[in-house]
């Protein structure tokens, strides 16, 4: 379960691999459920479920995060260059901010006129912040850009994963994956830090 030097453990390979379908779930039900129109009979249903599962994504990255302190994350692999060891952390770091944006502007576009945020119509999140001028508007144009700064900062992030995999064929990606059990021996093409 837990994470080793060399590779991920199983919670936090589920939890990464989790977080990534709803990501890209909640981005398509996103630009889905805004071309709505008011008597579609998803008008009400799709924005429900967008609220819902986001607040279970928040669950998960605040769960990712509590984890890496309990069992840290796998040591990076001793052939990497500086630039990529530091470029793989700002956007992690820059993936995982962005989502705590994203959480709070969306919370705010639920509950700007006062109304509390139903997470699948049993858990009841009341309203902190309202009655601000144009908070919900403000709010939507900050979930907006944040869900395309996310979704490009996500495909970075699946870009160089199959860089290491398909052309350095190094264990970056199989160290995340459910089916394999790697090792620091799992040798680079010898492009050192490409």
């Amino acid at each position: 379960m837990k994470n080793t030097t060399e590779q991920f453990g199983w919670l936090s390979r589920l939890i990464h691999w989790l977080s990534a379908l709803l990501v890209i779930g909640l981005f398509i039900l996103g630009l889905w459920m805004v071309s709505l129109d008011y008597y579609h009979e998803w008008y009400r249903t799709a924005p429900d479920l967008h609220r819902s599962f986001g607040v279970v994504l928040m669950l998960l990255t605040i769960t990712r995060l509590v984890w890496y302190r309990i069992s840290p994350k796998p040591k990076a692999l001793s052939h990497y260059a500086k630039w990529e060891h530091i470029t793989a952390t700002a956007v992690q770091h820059s993936m995982i901010a962005t989502l705590f944006v994203l959480f709070f502007s969306g919370y705010l576009i639920t509950t700007a006129q006062g109304d509390s945020l139903f997470v699948f119509n049993v858990i009841e999140i009341p309203a902190l912040i309202s009655g601000i001028d144009n908070l919900e508007d403000i709010a939507g144009s900050v979930h907006e850009i944040a869900a395309f700064f996310l979704i490009g900062l996500a495909s970075l992030h699946m870009l160089a994963a199959l860089k290491h995999h398909f052309i350095d064929r190094d264990a970056t990606l199989k160290r995340m994956l459910f089916c394999s059990t790697v090792s620091e021996t799992s040798k680079p093409s010898g492009k050192e830090g490409a």
